[in-house]
């Protein structure tokens, strides 16, 4: 069966690089303990205040047993 799971972190100033890599631990963590079979997708938004960056949206398309 096709799911899909979404993940959002901020994004702060002069933090993005550790921000990002946590969120990839949280999508790898997620991906090891679900029994995901296949990735389907995996893709990334940004979401902005005020004309700046401050925060990610990134959404997983996967299938599961």
């Amino acid at each position: 069966m096709v799911k899909v799971k979404t993940f959002t972190n901020e994004i702060r100033v002069l933090h993005a690089m550790k921000e990002l890599a946590e969120l990839d631990d949280h999508v790898n963590d997620f991906i090891a303990n679900n029994n995901v079979v296949k990735v389907i997708s995996v893709s990334d938004s940004c979401s902005s205040g005020n004309g700046n960056t401050i925060g990610i949206v990134r959404v997983l398309a996967y299938e599961a047993p």
